[in-house]
């Protein structure tokens, strides 16, 4: 078939482009015929682009396009799939700053946020192609004469991967870097809010020079496909990141099949705030953790447990870090907080302002939409503090994902542990003390996969494991020393040589 023409760049000018899928390495469009539209969360008016309303049948094309292709790419040599990525890595590079700008009016995050991202992605092609000169087995010797055991690893087959709208370069690389140098054929389900940096991945890798087959991208609404994904007979693993509910599906799915299934979910994270901490510190990292990407983030920073001696002069500090923020259009470099990613968000966000008030908690700061002049035709929200917040509320129990906090006053370290650990989720958790005493017993008390000792809940780095406990995962973590490990089998050698 002729290939239809895919933008390659995202010019200002009336006419928006028509994105297509990526299937088989060609840009094919939907079985459909249908798109859907993708705006500026800072000026709606403004569209991005037009992409493909996708069903089953464009997904099961590219579950055989991935079927077809992942055989030759597991014969070959590791090194030679590790150089592609090296050679992807040194073309995202040279994109960096058009990738950033190109995340920024899709999914609204400051640009400085959105270069770290890019770079992000950089950065694990280079971490995860160095695995291909340091892929290791194990030799074990057995209670036999004459024998030796072996252990190698083999890829999985087709890996599908269910990708958020918040990171929608970062997390489709680092599952896909560590998929494919195992020797896996990937097919990505992007977020339909922020699609098109998934489809710029797929131009990245092919001009790489990744053979036909092994990256293939549809886009489209996530129930239908998600589902048929996760299900899918020729699908070997799932790897999501997203919100808990739908992991719980996605793992049901899995479950029925037996299917190796992945998940990073929620959080609902805490720091923690002693009376010997360091406040401008805590103040600064909370103020990072809460408002950062405009708190759509997984381990954003949403409950603040502080030490009643110091809840007061915290409280303060915090205000006045939000009111000193700068909200706006990403693109703009002295911007600080760009908008939430679309109504439906300022929607949600606001509706837990409101449960707050109801719940008794004390607004303390924001708590509006912004809805006038330069914010008129966006989807921006106030920076939102409430204090007095009891453990047992809602807004203190279940994840917001946008620029909320909540301060919760205690009396001691253990009544702060057991406020941290009382909730579902398990995933990212800070503490600020100037004690080793409480350092060391935080580092074993607390229940979260992720620990931080004086520094905010989202400064995790790639070298080292990423996933929660209980209901933020299921045990499974992204990156690593293990990550391309994470996408293979162990298979066991049995050699006789007497």
């Amino acid at each position: 078939m002729t290939q239809p023409h895919v933008q390659t760049d995202l010019p200002a000018r009336s006419e928006p482009p028509v994105f297509y899928n990526f299937i088989g390495g060609q840009w094919r469009p939907s079985a459909t015929g249908a798109t859907f539209v993708s705006t500026n969360p800072a000026h709606f008016s403004e569209i991005i682009g037009y992409y493909q309303q996708s069903s089953v049948a464009d997904l099961d094309e590219a579950v055989r396009a991935a079927r077809q292709a992942q055989p030759a790419w597991a014969a070959t040599p590791a090194p030679q799939r590790a150089a592609i990525l090296q050679r992807a890595a040194q073309i995202l590079e040279t994109r960096q700053e058009e990738l950033a700008v190109l995340m920024t009016r899709e999914m609204g995050k400051i640009l400085n946020e959105a270069r770290g991202e890019v770079q992000t992605a950089i950065d694990v092609a280079r971490y995860i192609a160095s695995d291909g000169w340091r892929a290791e087995g194990e030799t074990v010797p057995s209670v036999q004469r004459g024998k030796l055991y072996l252990t190698v690893r083999q890829p999985l087959g087709v890996v599908g991967l269910i990708t958020p709208w918040n990171f929608p370069l970062a997390i489709p690389a680092w599952k896909t870097f560590p998929a494919l140098q195992a020797g896996n054929a990937v097919v990505l389900k992007p977020a339909s809010d922020t699609p098109l940096l998934a489809l710029k991945l797929a131009q990245v890798l092919q001009e790489a020079g990744l053979p036909d087959g092994l990256f293939n991208v549809v886009t489209g609404p996530g129930g239908t496909l998600g589902e048929a994904l996760a299900s899918h007979p020729d699908v070997n693993m799932i790897s999501l990141t997203g919100s808990t509910e739908v992991g719980r599906r996605v793992a049901e799915l899995c479950g029925r099949d037996l299917r190796r299934c992945a998940l990073e979910l929620g959080g609902k994270n805490a720091v923690i705030v002693l009376e010997d901490a360091d406040l401008p510190r805590a103040v600064a990292s909370v103020a990072l953790g809460a408002f950062g990407t405009t708190g759509q983030r997984c381990t954003a920073t949403s409950r603040v447990i502080v030490h009643r001696a110091v809840v007061s002069e915290f409280s303060e500090r915090l205000i006045e870090a939000a009111a000193s923020l700068r909200i706006g259009d990403g693109l703009r470099e002295d911007i600080d907080m760009g908008p939430l990613v679309n109504r439906g968000r300022v929607q949600a966000v606001h509706e837990y302002t409101e449960l707050g008030k109801r719940e008794g908690a004390r607004l303390l700061y924001g708590g509006n939409p912004l809805r006038e002049g330069e914010y008129s035709d966006g989807a921006f929200y106030q920076p939102t503090i409430f204090g007095e917040v009891q453990p047992e509320m809602r807004i203190a129990r279940e994840e917001i994902f946008g620029p909320f906090v909540s301060i919760i006053p205690v009396a001691s370290y253990e009544e702060a542990v057991a406020v941290a650990n009382s909730t579902i989720y398990g995933l990212s958790t800070a503490i600020f003390t100037r004690s080793t005493h409480y350092t060391f017993r935080a580092m074993r008390d607390i229940q979260s996969g992720l620990i931080y000792v004086n520094a905010p809940t989202t400064r995790s780095e790639i070298h080292m494991p990423f996933g929660g406990m209980k209901a933020s995962g299921n045990g499974h973590r992204e990156l690593g020393p293990n990550a391309v490990a994470d996408y293979s089998e162990v298979k066991t050698v049995a050699v006789v040589y007497e």
